[in-house]
């Protein structure tokens, strides 16, 4: 008989709960969400208080407060945060919490702001977030980001469907790349971590110094530092905890060397950032940074984000996802990131996680920058494959060696 949607919601509670965030008996946990997602949110917190977690705490997000701060506060006021927002973050992460986001908002809720204060806003939350992230890029901790149905972001993927009509077919289609629609989605998310394990093991292997793209408007060689780290699907803290940071995930990752990228690449999907929708873009890089950009709308908001400090203006993450993945294959544009991103290969502007180098969650600052590693307010994921990206490895001796045709793996 087929599965409820109070079944399927039910299970994907639960799997964002047990392979998601991993909570483990004794845990805080911290969850972020949009008012929208309250019958989720409430089923997870049930799933984490059977699994023993001792305190669930949510922090609601609305949509409609944020657009009323940028249309009505005093220009001014941008500068303030709440602080005990960000503190709150950091003590549970700190003193062995776990959090589990549900990204979900308008893509256009911000596109008609004034990019300056839309700018200055996304630095001062990024500023006084920074401790926290800096703990997640390391998996200090264990955290997770999923995403459900909201009605503005669904009218804009099925905008020819009524309201209601649109989240149902939203919801379904979260349900089949999220794997749970399978018989059992527990058992089909440890087959595909293995898949995924299969992959970064034989980019470990190869130990490539570089990647070669080459597709329409991408002519592009990025370095890969000595002693990187391919990562994807699951991962531990310190103390042992295994979890899935995105629900879902199909990529295999790894940090680029901040001064080694040079050429040309074009965005394949539009980027969601900061409540705009940045379309038909593209990036030159010269010695590792951003020297030209370019976008047919959202160019301002762009700028914007390379110009946030001087490691905004390089790259964090390289990200290698075939197209015939379950969330590219479903031919649906999500304007989310979460999705997007594990629909094509992808780079990241801004930092570095730690752990895609050998003991980079122990080196300083200075140790991993000399090392390679980018360091910045920002991590923003953006999209530049498609079936017609050739992707090749560069060996120590100088060989190429294909790694992708067609946007397609050849190994």
């Amino acid at each position: 008989m087929p599965l409820t949607f109070d079944e399927k919601l039910q299970r994907f509670a639960d799997l964002a709960i047990q392979i998601g965030v991993g909570i483990q008996p004794g845990q805080t946990l911290i969850i972020r969400a949009p008012i929208e997602a309250a019958p989720l949110v409430r089923l997870a917190a049930t799933s984490a208080y059977k699994a023993g977690a001792k305190l669930v705490d949510v922090m609601w997000q609305d949509d409609a407060l944020t657009l009323a701060r940028f249309q009505y506060a005093p220009r001014d006021s941008f500068e303030a945060y709440p602080t005990w927002y960000a503190q709150g973050r950091y003590e549970v992460a700190k003193n062995g919490g776990a959090t589990l986001s549900v990204y979900a908002e308008d893509p256009d809720l911000l596109g008609g702001q004034d990019p300056d204060l839309l700018a200055l806003a996304e630095k001062v939350a990024q500023t006084h977030n920074a401790p926290t992230r800096q703990l997640g890029m390391a998996n200090a901790f264990n955290w997770a980001v999923i995403s459900v149905p909201i009605p503005s972001w669904a009218a804009k993927i099925y905008p020819d469907d009524s309201p209601a009509v649109a989240v149902e077919k939203l919801w379904e289609l979260i349900f089949q790349v999220c794997r749970v629609n399978e018989s059992d989605p527990l058992a089909a998310w440890e087959k595909h971590i293995a898949t995924l394990t299969e992959k970064k093991n034989y980019l470990n292997d190869k130990k490539y110094v570089a990647l070669s793209y080459r597709g329409p408007g991408t002519d592009f060689t990025l370095g890969l530092p000595e002693n990187h780290i391919w990562n994807g699907a699951d991962a531990d803290t310190p103390s042992g905890i295994r979890f899935i940071a995105n629900i879902p995930t199909e990529e295999v990752f790894t940090m680029p060397h901040k001064d080694k990228a040079d050429g040309v690449v074009t965005s394949t999907k539009p980027l969601s950032y900061n409540g705009t929708l940045i379309t038909n873009f593209s990036l030159t890089f010269e010695g590792g940074r951003v020297v030209k950009v370019t976008a047919d709308t959202g160019e301002a908001t762009l700028r914007k984000l390379v110009e946030t400090d001087d490691g905004s203006a390089r790259l964090g993450e390289v990200a290698l996802v075939p197209h015939s993945s379950p969330i590219s294959q479903s031919n649906k544009l999500f304007y989310n990131t979460l999705f997007d991103e594990n629909a094509s290969c992808h780079l990241a502007l801004g930092k570095a996680y730690r752990f895609c180098m050998v003991n980079g969650a122990e080196m300083s600052n200075e140790t991993f920058a000399a090392a390679g590693g980018n360091d910045s307010l920002a991590h923003v994921d953006f999209m530049i494959g498609s079936g017609e990206i050739d992707i090749d490895g560069l060996t120590r001796a100088g060989e190429k060696e294909a790694i992708m045709r067609g946007g397609e793996w050849v190994f």
